[in-house]
């Protein structure tokens, strides 16, 4: 027992205690915090700019004022001293620093932020806080420097999508390895839960460029489903589904609702490839059609001949791959209305009408590609 209680006492002494922060422990500072294992020293009226949570936080009533006064003399309020500070739960102190460098810097430090020069880690890290703490103003001038870094052509190209520490969470914004540059994952968790259009549109970019070349498919599928984003998810699930069941299986993180939804998609793709050829979608007739039952007929028979042909002129496109073949059909459509190749007959019908096939061709795929998504849903 006695040698018990000398090892905890021995593990207490060696256990290193709070370090003050070299730069935003400010000695006339009057509010002391504990953000991991640094100590910061700063002002409460800076704290509680921009309408944040720390306004309320240092309104909410402590202590009675007989209790208090009667522990005065023994004992130091909250936040007055190194030895009684307010503690932080859930933050780090990278991003309380970041936080700190936000509302003490002076103005030509913070223009850096709007140059490719800018600090992304510490941006990414400024992202978080303020959200939390709800330093609204701080929170989306740092969202549009974020956006400002990520728009420059390439910026997103050597990004990684996640680091093996790093992991997709029920829910809150991601705050691991808050000392490295924001991963994929990490920045599009912070566009999406803040809202922010432009940034989410970068790291959608992004992704799809990943599923394109076949990579991080699962993570797309996890991170397009918690935040309901559409032009993603649909796109994930094709492209792993394409993949085949051998895939699926070797997949360990895929849950079985998941897997579920690649055999739903995989069924209700394959009967819209039945049904798809027998119907052209609605062509809107040129004013100077003089005959639209004429055109209208011809339009049947070239919609079907071109999606035909094109699994001849592919045949390794799965039957279920609906995505590939109506793609590959407005290219061709597109080559026999420039006639970059031989229309042999089949625009005959339609000589006013060329162009409107190709339009009715282009929405009838967008409107395959951005429904991509339903096809993946027991509900279909």
């Amino acid at each position: 027992m006695s040698n018990s209680f000398l090892n905890d006492g021995i593990l207490l002494l060696s256990m290193p205690g709070p370090s003050r922060d070299p730069s935003y422990y400010i000695h006339d500072g009057n509010t002391v915090l504990l953000v991991e294992n640094t100590l910061f020293k700063v002002h409460r009226s800076v704290l509680t700019k921009d309408k944040s949570a720390f306004e309320t936080m240092f309104q909410l009533p402590g202590e009675t004022d007989s209790a208090r006064s009667e522990s005065s003399m023994t004992v130091a309020q909250e936040g007055e001293s190194d030895d009684n500070p307010i503690k932080l739960q859930g933050d780090t102190a990278d991003e309380f620093r970041a936080l700190m460098w936000a509302l003490y810097s002076l103005p030509h430090e913070l223009t850096i932020a709007m140059t490719a020069e800018a600090d992304c880690t510490q941006l990414a890290n400024l992202v978080r806080i303020t959200h939390k703490y709800q330093f609204r103003n701080i929170m989306t001038w740092a969202l549009s420097a974020l956006h400002h870094y990520y728009a420059r052509p390439g910026a997103l190209d050597d990004i990684l999508t996640a680091t093996p520490s790093s992991s997709i969470t029920a829910g809150g914004l991601p705050t691991a390895s808050s000392s490295h540059p924001p991963t994929l994952i990490q920045l599009t968790e912070l566009a999406a839960l803040c809202e922010r259009a432009d940034l989410l549109e970068c790291t959608l970019v992004r992704w799809k460029r990943l599923i394109g070349e076949g990579r991080d498919l699962v993570l797309a599928i996890v991170i397009g489903e918690r935040f309901t984003l559409r032009p993603i998810l649909g796109l994930a699930y094709h492209a792993l589904m394409l993949r085949g069941k051998a895939a699926w299986d070797a997949e360990p993180s895929l849950t079985r609702a998941q897997r579920v939804r690649l055999l739903a998609g995989y069924y209700a793709l394959s009967k819209l490839w039945d049904v798809l050829p027998s119907q052209p979608p609605p062509l809107t007739h040129s004013a100077r059609c003089t005959s639209q039952q004429r055109c209208a007929k011809a339009w049947g028979a070239l919609w079907r001949t071109v999606l035909e042909t094109g699994t001849q002129v592919m045949p390794g496109l799965a039957r279920e791959d609906v995505l590939g073949k109506i793609m590959l059909a407005e290219s061709m459509m597109k080559a026999l209305v420039e006639r970059e190749i031989p229309s042999q007959g089949f625009l005959d019908g339609m000589p006013h009408c060329r162009e409107s096939a190709l339009v009715a061709t282009t929405v009838r795929m967008r409107e395959i590609k951005e429904s991509l998504a339903d096809y993946f849903s027991v509900d279909f």
